[in-house]
């Protein structure tokens, strides 16, 4: 099968998949690049691939289409458009996401979480959208191994601490020495302003990482070393 016109209907929707809107208004997505495409297959998340190689698996597409598929500068000759799966997992180690917004950065954090055990993580409204091409990109395929919501904070936080979490925040310049629980949930903060008051407020504990010459860290290199320390729970 070979697409060659713009006005194709399965065209047509492939490419409204490059926006928010669309993914959501289809539970579908895409996915770039034979990694990403041989993860989303372990998931049996994968609908159709796409191709403008006619010696590669897929529906052939002419190069035209295909270009107006890409989002990276990177070129890519297969794309998988998938389906949002997000089965539940329950894990003592929960990662909390409060308004981050730069999805390579969400990206990153989700490939932390699934390396180090915080295989639940709970975003934001306001949180970058999971789906977007740089996200799973970033996540390197990891998005697929973990159970992501995005809810309120405040009452999702609220039910943790009431179920036996320990609530602990980051924070570049509030000392804290939290003690080490099997049941804890790690919450991040927005690039910017950090954490919010409210959020704050509902925590225990806050946590640092000293550091020399620089103020702080980017979120994603905190997250990854805080959920590195508390990995053997």
């Amino acid at each position: 099968m070979l697409i060659t016109s713009k006005q194709n209907s399965s065209f047509k929707l492939w490419v409204k998949l490059k926006q928010k809107k669309y993914r959501d208004q289809n539970g579908m997505f895409l996915v770039y690049g034979k990694h990403l495409i041989e993860q989303a297959k372990k998931h049996h998340a994968i609908i159709d691939i796409l191709t403008s190689d006619p010696n590669q698996e897929g529906i052939q597409l002419t190069i035209d289409l295909m270009n107006e598929l890409q989002q990276a500068e990177t070129y890519f000759d297969q794309i998988g458009v998938c389906k949002k799966t997000n089965p539940m997992i329950i894990s003592n180690k929960i990662l909390v996401l409060d308004d981050v917004q730069d999805p390579d950065n969400v990206g990153a954090l989700i490939r932390s979480a699934s390396a180090f055990g915080f295989l639940h993580i709970i975003v934001s409204l306001k949180t970058a959208d999971l789906y977007n091409e740089k996200v799973i990109r970033a996540s390197k395929g990891a998005l697929f191994d973990v159970y992501v919501e995005r809810r309120p904070l405040i009452g999702a936080l609220t039910e943790l601490k009431e179920s036996g979490y320990q609530l602990i925040y980051a924070d570049a310049h509030d000392i804290g020495k939290p003690k080490k629980q099997e049941k804890t949930v790690l919450v991040m903060g927005n690039e910017g302003h950090g954490i919010s008051d409210d959020v704050k407020h509902l925590c225990d504990h806050a946590i640092s990482i000293p550091t020399q010459n620089v103020e702080s860290l980017n979120v994603s290199v905190a997250g990854g070393i805080l959920m590195y320390e508390w990995r053997n729970l």
